[in-house]
């Protein structure tokens, strides 16, 4: 990288520490929960019947399968979530949001709301809104575009049956919804708030 670039990343790196820091300070102290629960709750509110395949839900928040499991079943303890079968598949699983879980989402979105204007969009000016959006839409657009590249890539090279398709003990798993302890009793997360509409953050 040139100076310029060097300058740019240690900047951006900056900015998203102390703002998903304080994303994650305030959901703690108002609402009791970690960004990583409260991205699932919101995420599960915008989805058709408020449902969404485990799998799904996996990629999106960009969390290994264990690590949503584990933040489901405390979801699930507090009776915000619920997992049952999926109708069209029986080797899947849905997480559904409870009515109780939509309150707590709801009693929790204006807090978040508030969160990110005050230490994001207030610190900016319109015309910068509009070109941070587009800096992060293009960046997320060609992201995605070789992610998809690169799983095509794999099908196209996967063994044949009988190969060993599991993980080797210690395998590490990727970054998303943090391993908590449960609802509230967090000590911190990946920062993965921000995920849905204007209602819920």
């Amino acid at each position: 990288m040139d100076e310029q670039e060097q300058r740019t990343w240690r900047s951006f790196l900056e900015a998203t520490r102390l703002l998903w820091a304080r994303l994650e300070a305030q959901l703690q102290r108002d609402a009791g929960m970690p960004a990583s629960y409260y991205q699932v709750l919101a995420l599960l509110s915008e989805a058709p019947g408020r449902s969404l395949r485990m799998s799904d839900l996996a990629d999106v928040t960009s969390s290994s399968r264990s690590r949503l499991s584990h933040a489901i079943a405390q979801l699930e303890e507090a009776g915000w979530v619920e997992r049952r079968s999926c109708p069209t598949d029986r080797r899947g699983q849905l997480a559904t949001l409870t009515p109780r879980g939509l309150a707590v989402l709801e009693a929790a979105a204006p807090g978040h709301v508030a969160a990110v204007r005050e230490n994001l969009f207030d610190l900016l000016s319109p015309g910068q809104v509009r070109e941070l959006g587009c800096i992060c839409r293009q960046v997320a657009d060609r992201l995605r575009a070789r992610e998809a590249a690169q799983a095509a890539a794999g099908r196209e090279a996967a063994p044949g049956p009988g190969a060993d398709k599991g993980l080797g003990p210690g395998a590490e798993e990727g970054p998303g919804v943090a391993a908590e302890q449960g609802p509230g009793r967090g000590q911190g997360t990946e920062a993965l708030s921000g995920a849905g509409s204007s209602r819920t953050g």
